[in-house]
């Protein structure tokens, strides 16, 4: 298998884009991400990585610019990354390596379970050092959350197994390579709509005032029957890698 950026490889955007993924549809309508997402992927693409094996796409990588500190992580996490790249891009200039913020990591669904994800995260330090990248942030989507909505995101987050390490296997490979939890982004992503468009997107019903619980969610869904409108505003984790120390090279 081979790691490639799409600045190396720009003949394989399309294999980057044909890993599959299986996030729930309502995951799939976050306006943020419908107008950003692929704006990023065209104006940043020494930060995107895609493995591939042979001519299979077997992962991908997606990350972007960020002009954030420990001091001012925003509260709006992944939505509020991405809108910034949003308007980096627009803007049409060379981007500020120095930050980065970490995206979405995929793997297609028949290879999981083989440590591709970690591998590739350690990948993505390597390059983004090399690229002179010293502060590596992520507004981590902890993967086993959606088992247990209503607990508190900070409280999950800072769960430990017996030998120190996150309980949450994604948070937990964070943490191996050197990445250390910061704070809980509350308002990550929020989206919204309405109840017509929520119960095809999960095939509930929505009939009652107050939170529901949706497969997949890391957090309920508030619904509000008066005015026909339901909306998902899912934490994630803040996690800081710092690359000064991080290996670079081609």
């Amino acid at each position: 298998m081979q790691t490639h950026s799409l600045a190396e490889r720009p003949d394989l955007v399309d294999a980057f884009w044909s890993i599959a993924g299986d996030w729930p549809t309502f995951m799939l309508q976050d306006p943020t991400s419908d107008r950003a997402y692929e704006a990023a992927v065209d104006a940043f693409p020494q930060l995107h990585l895609v493995v591939m094996e042979g001519e299979a796409a077997v992962a991908r990588l997606h990350a972007v610019p960020f002009g954030h500190g420990l001091a001012d992580l925003p509260a709006r996490g992944w939505d509020a990354a991405m809108q910034e790249a949003e308007w980096l891009a627009a803007k049409g200039e060379a981007p500020d390596l120095s930050t980065v913020s970490l995206i979405e990591a995929r793997v297609a669904v028949d290879r999981r379970g083989e440590g591709l994800s970690g591998a590739l995260l350690a990948e993505a330090r390597r390059r983004y050092a090399a690229l002179g990248c010293r502060d590596l942030f992520g507004p981590v989507r902890p993967t086993r959350k959606w088992l247990e909505p209503r607990t508190a995101a900070d409280e999950y987050a800072r769960r430990v197994r017996e030998d120190g390490l996150p309980v949450d296997p994604w948070l937990r490979a964070h943490v191996r390579l050197g990445g250390r939890i910061v704070q809980v982004a509350p308002l990550s992503m929020t989206i919204p709509g309405t109840l017509a468009q929520w119960r095809e997107w999960t095939g509930l019903s929505f009939d009652t005032d107050g939170s529901v619980e949706v497969e997949g969610g890391l957090a309920p869904v508030h619904v509000d029957l008066a005015n026909d409108h339901a909306v998902y505003v899912e934490p994630n984790v803040w996690v800081r890698h710092d690359l000064r120390a991080a290996p670079a090279g081609p």
